[in-house]
């Protein structure tokens, strides 16, 4: 463990000047991560044994390493987590008291207004809050002081490489702490600020968006990152929408258990439809076509997914989107359409073609062999439910015969069959579809 020679407070200030001077020395730096002490010898022993690169190791005064650098990825020992973050603060507060108390007798007018902006500027005094905030995140993500010091700082600078400088500080801190609520938040802030002096976002949110699927790999259910990228959505562009919604289907056919992933791609796909129903004032046939070949796509794809992955639950709330809005769409083609029958019969027969193969998934879903694994029991469970939740969707015009098919009775011996285990199991579901049909109506 880490013994001080000296007294505390002089041991805290040499450990931050240490810190400091290694971040300054490697601005690459990409990747942080806490080292237990034992580790370093490890560490070092590779750094020696590698010869296309070498690595930094700093001691403290007796001899213990504390900082290790190599290859822009920064280990800070556990050891020294608590001195370092203790000081770092006490510099920040001390720094952060002083830049305020310049900034406020600078509202004064005439020459002394002048003199203390320029003796700001002359101390350096932004760029020690900037130095200081820097150390404290880097040690501890959630000081919401520092965050908000360095918001002071950049409000007044706003250059462009100043702020692109600041996505690249906030990406180091999600290195080790990618679920900061406050690390994303003045992520989000930082690109409106771009945003706000009429910068081109597109290159910008693409990164943004690569940035969240690496960290969305090493840092499952991160629905902080997650709903960073669905934020992402509303600057994006009609073709990086459709971008978008290719380069997740990978992802998202590998990860068929996280929720966020699908309801990212809910997002891109409204966002492809507002965008569409605004170019033009009504759906043109053409528009519809495009429109309809997307979801069709959509819903063959999740189908594979369903029947490749039994029983996960994430694929079938997907579905249920998909479908709402495939009946919300043929339900109003008569108002939309009314002057072209031909099209509407045609959509009217795609309709029907619809509800019957969602009819055939169902009783496809519902079979569970004699192994009687809870997956296959699952799958039936949300096979049942998924049709009585389509059931109530249903226009009232189009659904009889859909309706006729299903007969409670049958729907009911399916669900008891799937959840023979619970008595009560049949009253839950029906609650549980009513929410899922108040949620689907609203996302």
């Amino acid at each position: 463990m880490f013994r001080p020679t000296m007294n505390g407070e002089e041991n805290g200030g040499d450990l931050l000047r240490q810190f400091e001077q290694v971040l300054e020395s490697d601005p690459a730096i990409d990747e942080i991560g806490f080292v237990h002490p034992s580790l370093f010898v490890n560490l070092n022993e590779e750094a020696a044994s590698s010869s296309d690169s070498v690595g930094n190791v700093v001691c403290s005064e007796d001899g213990s390493a504390v900082f290790w650098n190599r290859d822009h990825k920064l280990g800070i020992s556990t050891n020294v987590l608590i001195p370092l973050y203790k000081e770092a603060k006490h510099a920040l507060i001390g720094a952060v008291r002083q830049y305020k108390g310049l900034n406020s007798t600078s509202d004064v007018t005439g020459v002394e207004s002048s003199v203390c902006v320029s003796l700001s500027l002359d101390d350096g005094i932004e760029s020690e809050v900037m130095r200081h905030t820097r150390a404290v995140l880097l040690v501890s993500s959630d000081y919401g002081t520092a965050w908000n010091s360095r918001k002071m700082v950049l409000l007044k600078r706003q250059e462009q490489t100043t702020l692109l400088a600041e996505l690249l500080f906030s990406a180091l801190v999600l290195s080790y702490a990618p679920k900061s609520e406050h690390a994303w938040c003045h992520r989000r802030w930082v690109i409106k600020l771009i945003a706000g002096k009429c910068s081109p976002l597109q290159d910008i949110v693409t990164k943004e968006s690569e940035l969240v699927e690496k960290i969305a790999e090493r840092s499952k259910m991160n629905y902080r990152a997650w709903y960073h990228r669905c934020w992402l959505v509303s600057y994006m562009t009609t073709e990086q929408s459709l971008h978008e919604l290719e380069r997740s289907k990978k992802w998202a056919g590998l990860h068929v258990a996280d929720h966020s992933c699908f309801h990212y791609r809910r997002q891109l796909m409204l966002r492809i439809l507002k965008d569409r129903s605004c170019q033009q004032e009504s759906i043109s046939f053409i528009c519809s076509v495009t429109m309809n070949q997307l979801w069709k796509e959509e819903l063959d794809w999740d189908e594979m997914l369903i029947k490749r992955y039994i029983g996960r639950e994430a694929l079938w709330l997907h579905r249920r989107f998909l479908s709402l809005f495939w009946i919300k769409h043929f339900s109003t083609c008569d108002t939309r359409l009314a002057g072209d029958l031909k099209h509407k019969a045609s959509m009217n027969n795609d309709f029907s073609i619809f509800l019957d193969h969602e009819f055939n998934l169902l009783w496809s879903c519902s079979i569970i062999p004699d192994d009687n694994f809870d997956d296959y029991q699952a799958q039936a469970t949300h096979s049942a439910t998924y049709m009585l939740w389509l059931s109530k969707q249903i226009p009232d015009s189009g659904g009889f015969e859909f309706r006729e098919k299903l007969r409670t009775e049958n729907l009911q011996a399916l669900l008891n069959k799937a959840c023979h285990e619970k008595s009560s199991t049949w009253d839950s579901i029906l609650a549980d579809v009513e929410t899922f049909d108040h949620l689907a109506k609203e996302g």
